[in-house]
């Protein structure tokens, strides 16, 4: 099968673990023994975020006050750079050595009239308490949600991926049986201006939205969402929390999920597996063939 696969920014540095090059590699290279698992038998495609990371580079670009802090779409390539070339070397070291890999920096079209604008919702960067909450607020002015009780985050706007600049030569790339990392950190977003350049925006693309995008656009025959939480819940964070383990689109898309977490998960997947044949699937990275195959995590088709 066709499987384009996104890796969660929380899979590639765990919720809590120091921000630090070298826990990242441990982390990227246990993903790719997943992923080189799926890749034997299947055509893989892998889009991955890049939450944690981006939101570190700002803050370090904000530290240093002798230029003017670098905007989102610079500081989302430098992140994506990073973590597609920590991806791509684990990869080949992970698969057989006549694998071809190839990994593209993609820039990813937006509307520049997109209400996510005015809206910030898309969390980056790393927790803070409360305190630490207060004194981000007053030095930067940033933005800031609360995902869990004391638990604070930056948010940035997050448009919908419009179109895929690059997809001809992904296209091209994965009919050719190269492994592609490419979509990272959902695209870097940029518009159209006035004379019909592309120009970078000040925003992150959600990934799931921006692999789902190109999951549809591959033609790709499943679609898997990898993460740190093994399955999409209802009533996630109640007493009642009750894993989902199989639906169609249509039910899960009637169900309520956090905007900024697994909302994003779920729309990807449903609007994805809405045409017949197609599987998406939602969970743990560990269990990613598992997850294929349908007997772990969430797994979303038409009945």
């Amino acid at each position: 099968m066709r499987v384009v696969v996104a890796l969660g920014g929380n899979a590639l540095l765990k919720r809590g673990e120091p921000m630090a090059a070298e826990v990242q590699r441990t982390n990227v290279r246990k993903a790719a023994v997943a992923l080189a698992d799926l890749a034997r038998h299947h055509d893989i495609i892998v889009a991955h975020g890049n939450g944690p990371q981006v939101g570190l580079l700002a803050l370090q670009a904000a530290a240093y006050t002798d230029v003017a802090p670098y905007p989102l779409d610079i500081l989302g390539a430098e992140s994506v750079g990073m973590i597609g070339y920590l991806v791509e070397q684990e990869l080949t070291n992970a698969l057989p050595a006549n694998t071809k890999l190839a990994t593209l920096l993609t820039q990813i079209e937006v509307d520049g009239n997109d209400p996510a604008f005015s809206r910030p919702e898309k969390p980056i960067g790393p927790v803070y308490d409360d305190a630490e909450a207060a004194g981000v607020r007053k030095i930067h002015g940033w933005p800031l949600v609360e995902e869990a009780k004391g638990r604070w985050r930056r948010v940035v706007p997050s448009p919908l991926p419009r179109r895929i600049t690059q997809i001809e030569a992904i296209r091209l790339l994965v009919d050719q049986s190269v492994v592609v990392v490419c979509a990272g950190g959902g695209g870097i977003p940029v518009i159209r201006n006035i004379d019909d350049d592309l120009e970078g925006v000040e925003a992150v693309i959600d990934k799931d939205r921006a692999a789902g995008l190109l999951a549809e656009q591959l033609r790709a025959d499943a679609f898997l969402m990898l993460t740190d939480v093994d399955a999409v819940y209802a009533n996630w964070g109640t007493q009642q929390q009750k894993p989902i383990r199989h639906s169609t689109p249509g039910d899960l898309s009637a169900q309520s999920f956090a905007a900024g977490s697994m909302g994003p998960k779920v729309e990807a997947a449903c609007v994805f597996a809405s045409i017949k044949g197609r599987t998406a699937g939602i969970g743990r990275l560990e269990d990613a063939r598992e997850i294929l195959e349908g007997r772990k995590g969430t797994v979303i088709r038409q009945i």
